[in-house]
């Protein structure tokens, strides 16, 4: 339940805390933002400067905020069923450099 309304109110915090892909929370973040930035601007008159609030644009800012919710619900889900703590994961592994490559900071300290 925690996570569920985690990922509705605030979805890049819930992608990050909770699915063990943080690459997500960045562009989830922007979404989110555009989606409260269109609710506020919608409610002031939006971009057509109407007298009163522009459902419109409210509506889209709904939208929007709708997509980084499901988006974060995705990424939970995907971490989940990933199972990030097997070093196979396909998900959260990290690039190990191969026996044979060479540092290359060890290479710029050559050069000196």
């Amino acid at each position: 339940m925690k996570q569920f309304l985690l990922s509705l109110f605030v979805p890049p915090f819930a992608a990050c805390r909770y699915g063990c892909a943080g690459c997500c929370a960045a562009p989830i973040g922007v979404f989110w933002l555009a989606g409260i930035t269109g609710i506020i601007y919608g409610l002031v008159g939006g971009p057509t400067n109407r007298f009163g609030v522009d459902w419109e644009f409210v509506g889209l800012g709904v939208a929007t905020w709708l997509v980084a919710t499901i988006w974060a619900r995705v990424t939970i889900a995907g971490a989940d069923a990933d199972k990030c703590a097997r070093k196979t994961s396909t998900l959260c592994s990290k690039i190990m450099p191969k026996v044979d490559e060479s540092d290359p900071f060890d290479e710029i300290r050559k050069v000196r």
